[in-house]
């Protein structure tokens, strides 16, 4: 029954709607554009470094949330302008290596005072002023099964927003890819030569998918910092894979794929982890093994996954032409 619970638990926690946040934000760049993006998590930690930096220093926190929205944005197009020519596995190299730089950046030393360095920053820094909003008590709540804390942390108050953000996104997600607008960009992603010949700025038109899907990303780095600390190696290339994961599990270019994913694969991973821990012995597995040992049996899950339903659980095999 604990295995159970802890999977619940998993299921509905920030965390996982914060990378549910990412991965609609990618669907924007992959599902409906067809941009290799491997440089999500330096979108994430944009948002979280501008929101946490700011309230820290004592900002309101609707200023904060731009800035950190803002610092996003800014970083698409100073990534788009040069890359956005670029096609296929040349666009994600590059994007991937950005990613980096933002993360190695913010471990530098010489930006100590500002980034905390590869301590990061520490989330009673900059909580509060979320933490206070909360219409929750302050308290340990119990709905069901389910036991967190009102207001604090990994709460039911940020359970609450994380989510709401999620339902959000996915509904102008579903708008958007219905509009002229959207149709536009589903043709750059078959064939953009065909839309080019039709008078269209395709470059414009990327420009403004990777703006709108990084700053969702920022939205997912903040809510997931919400829930735990501004660290910069939480955001390395592990992070831009699993968002991947979760986007091609659940279906790329639909609207709940990317939420169906990420409910799927922590769920999955958590109840990997608990079996596994009530089965085996520690005279086997060690404690520490679980986790590599789990990603190791969901990991060959989701590869046969890819090879007998690439278009993913919700996906629809006429999504996947993608221009080369």
């Amino acid at each position: 029954m604990d295995i159970l619970t802890n999977v619940l638990t998993t299921a509905i926690a920030p965390s996982t709607a914060a990378f549910a946040l990412a991965a609609i934000g990618l669907n924007f760049h992959f599902g409906l554009t067809g941009l290799l993006n491997m440089g999500q998590a330096g979108f994430m930690l944009l948002g979280m470094y501008g929101f946490a930096i700011s309230l820290s220093n004592g900002l309101p926190i609707w200023l904060a949330l731009i800035i950190g929205l803002a610092a996003a944005a800014v970083f698409a197009l100073l990534l788009g302008w040069p890359t956005l020519k670029l096609r296929g596995d040349y666009l994600a190299i590059v994007t991937i290596a950005a990613a980096e730089m933002v993360r190695f950046l913010g471990r530098s030393q010489s930006l100590k005072d500002l980034t905390g360095a590869s301590s990061g920053i520490r989330g009673i820094d900059y909580k509060e002023p979320f933490e206070t909003l909360s219409p929750f008590p302050d308290s340990i709540v119990t709905i069901g099964p389910i036991s967190m804390h009102g207001s604090r942390s990994s709460s039911w108050w940020l359970t609450t927003v994380t989510w709401g953000l999620v339902i959000l996104f996915s509904l102008i997600y579903w708008r958007l890819s219905k509009s002229p607008w959207g149709r536009v960009l589903k043709g750059v992603r078959e064939d953009e030569d065909a839309v080019r010949s039709l008078g269209k700025n395709v470059y414009s038109y990327k420009m403004q998918a990777l703006v709108i899907g990084g700053v969702i990303g920022a939205f997912g780095g903040i809510m997931w910092a919400l829930g735990n600390s501004v660290q910069p190696d939480s955001m390395g290339r592990p992070t831009t894979f699993w968002l991947w994961t979760l986007l091609l599990l659940g279906g790329a270019a639909t609207v709940f794929g990317p939420m169906l994913g990420s409910v799927l694969f922590w769920s999955a991973l958590t109840l990997v982890k608990g079996v596994a821990g009530a089965v085996i012995p520690d005279t086997v597995l060690s404690p520490t093994e679980l986790e590599p040992f789990s990603l190791v049996l969901v990991g060959v899950t989701l590869m046969l996954l890819v090879i007998f339903r690439p278009q993913g659980v919700l996906g629809n095999k006429k999504e996947l032409a993608f221009n080369g």
